[in-house]
């Protein structure tokens, strides 16, 4: 077996997936750590990975609490982006009204700046978590209504007709052909949408809340502690690679037939 097959088998195995990442994000923080030192770059303009480390422990209890708020209204928002997204992208895949009518619409409202509509949510539902579910809620659900459609719209037309030619009804064409050929759209468009989910709640949290990471960050960068707000972005680094990494699995097995 020679050395060339040997790489390639290697970094075609789950263990590279794990360990090259891993060995890039070291070499990255070492890099970072020894750049800060050498040119000696201040504290409150870029800190160290050491600082930030140092931070971390120093502020856990603070860290841990407002990174559950977070992951709460993200999660929240997030499954309600779904329910929303899968209906109205069913709604507008099957349905041409729906198509002409709806899709313009969406189209509309997604091109407004969601961080615009903050001020106006914390007017109406206070400086609390509702805000951010809501922004998290409104960033997400459109590229899964998208998505779906989509996937319903790709449908060959020649498989429905063989489907009713036997006899299937609208209902059993959709659950026989329908369904199966939108799940990799639909999980194509959850692990994008997850990130928006994060995006929308922390920018709801820094403009409107009380608490959560967003909130966190911008009380930290207001005082200078720029550790502290480093720390809270490598949080919800860290949140948002574990919410698509659960989408990620949760694909592999429930779509196992489209790889």
């Amino acid at each position: 077996m020679s050395k060339q097959f040997k790489l390639d088998r290697f970094f075609h195995s789950k263990v590279a997936s794990f360990i090259l990442p891993f060995l890039a994000t070291i070499l990255l923080l070492i890099i970072w750590e020894l750049g800060v030192h050498i040119f000696q770059i201040p504290q409150f303009n870029l800190p160290s990975p050491s600082s930030i480390y140092q931070a971390a422990i120093t502020y856990s209890s603070q860290l841990w609490t407002n990174a559950w708020r977070t992951l709460v209204t993200t999660t929240i928002g997030f499954l309600l982006a779904i329910a929303t997204g899968v209906f109205l992208g069913f709604l507008i895949g099957y349905s041409r009204i729906a198509y002409l009518t709806l899709y313009p619409i969406l189209v509309g409202f997604n091109t407004i700046p969601k961080v615009a509509l903050v001020p106006l949510l914390a007017v109406w539902f206070g400086a609390n978590e509702i805000p951010a579910t809501l922004t998290a809620f409104l960033l997400a659900f459109f590229p899964i209504a998208v998505n779906v459609a989509l996937g319903l719209d790709t449908v060959e037309p020649e498989m429905k007709d063989v489907l009713r030619s036997l006899g299937a009804s609208q209902l059993e064409v959709f659950q026989k052909v329908g369904w199966p050929h939108t799940l990799p759209y639909l999980f194509a468009s959850l692990k994008v949408a997850a990130s928006f989910a994060f995006v929308g709640s922390v920018i709801a949290e820094s403009v409107a809340s009380n608490g959560g990471m967003g909130y966190l960050i911008v009380a930290a960068s207001s005082n200078f502690d720029v550790p502290l707000a480093f720390a809270g972005l490598l949080a919800l680094s860290i949140l948002g690679i574990l919410l698509y990494g659960f989408f990620v699995i949760l694909e592999k097995y429930a779509i196992y037939w489209a790889r």
